[in-house]
C-alpha cells in the first residue's frame, strides 16, 4: 500500500495516513491542531477520517519540514503564502510551480520505493 491507495479510496483512517505518508500518527494529530489546514471528518465513534486533500496537505507539510528543513512557523508561512497566492488571482507563481514540482518528485520517489 502507499500512494496508489489514494486512487482507490476517498477517506482514510489515521493508520492509512501513516502508511501513505510515513508520518507518525502523533505528528498527524499535532499538525492537525497546529496548522488548522487538516480537517478530518469525525465519526460518531470519535475516529478521524481524512480526505485525499488532507493527505496531500500532510505530504506538503512533511516536505516543507523534512526536505526543506523549515520550522513549523516557516512551514505555516509558506503554506499561507501559497494558499494566499492561489486565492488572490488564481495564477501560479514561479515559486508555486517549483514547490509543486518538488512535491511531485517526492511523490514519485515514494512510489518507486513501494
Amino acid at each position: 500500500m502507499g500512494l496508489e491507495e489514494l486512487e482507490h479510496k476517498d477517506y482514510f483512517s489515521i493508520g492509512d495516513v501513516k502508511r501513505i505518508t510515513g508520518v507518525p500518527e502523533y505528528s498527524v494529530r499535532y499538525w492537525e491542531a497546529e496548522f488548522g489546514l487538516i480537517k478530518p471528518i469525525r465519526l460518531e465513534s470519535g475516529h478521524r477520517r481524512y480526505t485525499k486533500q488532507d493527505v496531500y496537505t500532510i505530504l506538503k507539510i512533511k516536505d516543507l519540514i523534512y526536505k526543506h528543513k523549515l520550522t513549523l512557523e516557516g512551514a505555516k508561512k509558506q503554506l499561507a503564502h501559497t494558499a494566499g497566492a492561489g486565492r488572490n488571482d488564481g495564477q501560479n507563481t514561479g515559486a508555486d510551480i517549483k514547490f509543486l514540482s518538488e512535491i511531485k518528485e517526492t511523490l514519485s520517489q515514494l512510489l518507486k520505493e513501494c
